[in-house]
């Protein structure tokens, strides 16, 4: 029996487990290319969505609600996906919109090609390190590529250029109808907020271009306002509502009466007392009235509460008073207005009100009441005013007026263009080729041919044609003399057109983004070769389920 019982300890029936029963492990080339799958799946989720003739893709929401977008990125927030591969591709689209904020769909599609060409290498045996070592190379080439070879300085002061530029990355959006109404939104969102300090240029759009969206209207509504505008009505009706020329005060502070910071009880004897006690408070409020009226403001905005006690003294000043507003709103309207934000209205003086706006006035759009402060005589942030027919129209035109808005900001902190239509990817591509290189360095010269080919397929051309031909174009192009090929393909039609003429052109820092993003990615999930996934299963710890493959297999589902 001994022996019998000492040969199982060592039999392979047993396997002694070191990773805990319900945890699954896949290693190997199995994992890689189960990764690689997963990369190409999100791809080609996304790769309709490349393009002036994008396709939008419809999403529901598990509460029921829904998203209509051709915005890479807002596409892979709504969807949830299983495999942890998939979750990093989805990863990238967000980093590419937060950084560059366009791009977003070209970064997946390339990171899933890229993938895509490593899987034959890894089918022939290939150790991944041999590829990723080739990739990187090929990365440094591309950027020196990029940034030397085929990028075109622009001068800042050309207003033609730069709107041309933001229209070729507005046209693959839903709003590319109205292009010339979103491209001048967005240069002049850009350029209000531009600061430019002690020599260094500063463009916060997120902090200071707000999008506002009121549904009703038409898109053609829209515009930017040099200005600041909130959804707030007046504290008191009779409150005046249209003034020109206001001087603006900002508080942080509420007009009602201050509540001790801890509590405090207070016994009160007689009646007197308390008739004392009430006219403090009163007394308290018609002080931080007075030190307000001294400054002759015309309009008080606070961030918290106005009592009503305070709302009659300012309404007998002529002060028209709003409350509760955002800090972040208040914030624009101190870089909009000129004024300063004050916390203690005993601190209040003539250097604190804000005069630099021209208007003041309470408009009703739809069924709310707006509070409009605009025609600011040098404002350093702005509100963009979105009018469309419904909900679903805003929010895309809003998320395509985002992207618009970046590549904006971009171009004025780094001057330098691109050709657009994929005749990037085919330059680089072919200069990558003209190395000799072959083996995986080639691969990603091919890889970068998804992106004219995607533009191709989404509108319906004969890829495989049109392709050859773009490939001998640039072939036959020495960039040496011509300078820089820009042949790529129209979006529109699916042919074959010069984008220094069609005028496509595409900001550096973008494309520079999206080839490291999409490069490193694939780096990333090519690294791995292991997937541990210990995941709890419903039922208690996977109980009564032997350690045989029973165990493993009840853990498919991850």
């Amino acid at each position: 029996t001994h022996g019998t019982s000492s040969s199982k300890m060592y039999a392979p029936q047993q396997p002694i487990l070191i990773l805990s029963k319900n945890t699954k492990r896949e290693s190997g080339r199995k994992v890689q290319l189960e990764n690689i799958n997963a990369g190409k799946n999100i791809a080609d989720l996304i790769r309709t969505c490349l393009g002036p003739q994008a396709m939008m893709k419809m999403l529901m929401d598990p509460m029921g609600g829904i998203v209509m977008t051709n915005d890479g990125n807002a596409i892979l927030r709504e969807i949830t996906v299983q495999h942890p591969a998939a979750k990093s591709m989805i990863e990238i689209a967000r980093t590419q919109d937060e950084e560059v904020g366009d791009g977003t769909t070209s970064v997946i599609v390339l990171a899933g090609e890229m993938l895509a060409v490593a899987e034959q290498f890894l089918q022939q045996q290939i150790h991944p390190t041999v590829i990723i070592r080739a990739y990187r190379e090929a990365l440094e080439d591309m950027i020196r590529i990029l940034e030397n070879d085929v990028s075109i300085e622009l001068d800042r002061t050309d207003k033609g250029k730069l709107a041309e530029v933001i229209k070729s990355c507005v046209g693959t959006k839903f709003i590319g109808r109205w292009t010339d109404m979103a491209v001048k939104i967005a240069l002049d969102a850009v350029e209000t907020v531009t600061l430019t300090e002690n020599g260094r240029t500063e463009i916060d759009i997120k902090k200071y271009a707000k999008v506002e969206k009121i549904p009703g209207g038409s898109i053609d509504d829209s515009c930017v306002l040099r200005g600041i505008m909130l959804n707030k009505d007046v504290t008191h009706p009779k409150m005046r509502r249209y003034i020109e020329k206001p001087r603006i005060v900002l508080l942080d502070c509420p007009l009602e009466y201050k509540k001790g910071e801890s509590q405090t009880n207070v016994e009160i004897v007689g009646d007197q007392d308390f008739t004392k006690l009430l006219q403090l408070e009163e007394e308290h409020v018609a002080r931080l009235c007075e030190d307000i009226i001294a400054v002759k403001p015309d309009v008080v905005f606070t961030e918290k509460g106005v009592s009503d006690l305070a709302q009659h003294f300012l309404l007998k000043a002529g002060i028209t008073a709003i409350r509760r507003l955002r800090k972040t709103d208040n914030n624009r309207l101190a870089r909009a207005c000129g004024a300063t934000i004050v916390n203690r209205t005993e601190e209040l003086t003539e250097k604190d009100v804000g005069t630099g706006a021209g208007l003041f006035e309470i408009k009703k759009l739809g069924d709310e009441y707006f509070c409009f402060v605009t025609e600011c005589s040098d404002p350093k942030a702005c509100t963009i005013l979105l009018r469309g027919a419904s909900k679903d129209v805003l929010n895309e035109t809003e998320r395509n007026l985002q992207d618009a808005l970046h590549v904006a900001r971009n171009l004025m902190l780094e001057p330098k263009l691109l050709a657009g239509g994929g005749a990037v990817e085919m330059a680089v591509s072919q200069a990558l080729t003209n190395k000799q290189i072959q083996g995986p360095y080639r691969a990603v010269a091919q890889a970068l041919e998804i992106i004219p080919r995607t533009l191709a397929q989404n509108c319906g051309a004969n890829t495989i044609r049109t392709l050859t031909a773009l490939r001998a174009k640039h072939a036959s192009h020495s960039t040496a003399t011509d300078g820089p090929c820009t042949w790529g393909i129209d979006g529109e039609t699916g042919q074959l057109v010069d984008m220094k003429v069609k005028n496509i052109w595409e900001p550096l820092s973008v494309k520079l983004q999206v080839y490291k993003t999409a490069v490193e990615t694939a780096i990333l999930l090519l690294r791995i070769d292991d997937i541990v996934s210990g995941s709890k299963k419903k039922g208690g710890d996977g109980a009564g389920a032997g350690p045989g493959p029973a165990a493993a297999a009840g853990m498919g589902g991850e």
